[in-house]
């Protein structure tokens, strides 16, 4: 029914607006957080790691535990810069959860989103499994508020709720959750969701526009190329197997360099839609062509450089990768 969600995991780079929105909420309330330069968060092209933004917002629910529904209903369209405007002019609602699903990763969400029917109703469920759990409930409320603030927007009159569900137990006072979604909330569920009418999905949007959904898009792709090939685990990964030395190191011996546990490096490569196998093919087929550029060294020194154990291995890997041998790659013509 829609693309599947583009991260399953919330350490994905991310833009400074999620970061810079959550600074001045905790400055407004003399909240100190781990110090980030000024010139990086004022910066629109700067990028920064999800640990950075987890930070600031653990040290925001250690003193305002209560305050992410707040947070929550700061996040507009607009802050979520060009994958924002693709969803303002996409023609649907539907359409809209579709290129925001596809686009994640240009989003500053940090529980990773579920959707499924049950029935008449769409049912949006949010993992926080992966989260630390001093921030669990605080980045629940923060990004069911966000999403709910974002659907209001671009709808007339809003996105109608049916039941609104939190995988925590009930706070002393849940009138401030009863404002916000509009519908009396569950609390002690096994998983934090909301749902609405399913036909709500074909509402058409009133800024819907072909052309420019079309642009929108169009730059929200090359943004999540150039951010999913250079950040994140992938980008890391990438960087050890490139240093030094770096082709002939196993899985195991990268996470340990990256401070993970191997299971888990595999495991986010996983989510990111990759693998270590096919990270070290990637690197291995960039370093084959320089070296074969270059044209200095033999054909058997290129596959030792790269971790081979015999030429006839390279030859044949190099053959699948671009359907000729190495030597007729280098041959001019």
């Amino acid at each position: 029914m829609f693309a599947e969600a583009a991260v399953r995991h919330w350490d994905y780079p991310r833009g400074t607006a999620g970061l810079r929105l959550v600074s001045a909420f905790a400055r407004e309330r003399d909240v100190p957080l781990p110090e980030v330069p000024e010139d990086v968060l004022t910066d629109p092209a700067a990028r920064v790691d999800a640990a950075v933004e987890l930070a600031a917002v653990r040290a925001l629910a250690a003193r305002l535990p209560d305050a992410g529904l707040e947070l929550g209903r700061r996040y507009h369209v607009t802050t979520f810069g060009m994958l924002g405007y693709a969803v303002l002019s996409s023609p649907t609602l539907g359409a809209a959860v579709d290129v925001t699903l596809r686009y994640l990763d240009l989003s500053f969400i940090f529980c990773v989103p579920r959707l499924r029917l049950d029935g008449a109703l769409l049912r949006f469920e949010l993992d926080a499994s992966a989260l630390p759990q001093d921030a669990t409930r605080f980045l629940l409320e923060r990004d069911l508020a966000a999403i709910h603030t974002v659907t209001g927007e671009l709808l007339p009159g809003g996105l109608p709720l049916t039941e609104v569900a939190f995988g925590f137990p009930a706070p002393a006072d849940p009138s401030a959750h009863r404002a916000a979604f509009g519908v009396e909330p569950v609390f002690g569920a096994a998983v934090t969701s909301a749902a609405f009418p399913a036909a709500e999905l074909d509402r058409p949007l009133p800024q819907a526009d072909p052309v420019t959904v079309a642009d929108c898009e169009e730059r929200c792709r090359v943004l999540v190329q150039a951010r999913r090939q250079r950040h994140g685990t992938t980008g890391a990964v990438r960087a050890q197997l490139a240093a030094v030395g770096g082709i002939r190191l196993g899985a195991g011996e990268v996470a340990a360099r990256l401070l993970v546990g191997e299971r888990t490096l595999r495991r986010r490569l996983a989510e990111a839609g990759t693998s270590f196998r096919e990270l070290r093919d990637e690197v291995r087929f960039a370093l084959a062509e320089e070296l074969l550029a270059d044209g200095v060294l033999p054909v058997a020194d290129i596959a030792t450089r790269l971790g081979y154990a015999e030429s006839a291995s390279f030859i044949h890997a190099f053959t699948r990768w671009t359907g000729h041998t190495p030597s007729a790659h280098r041959r001019p013509g």
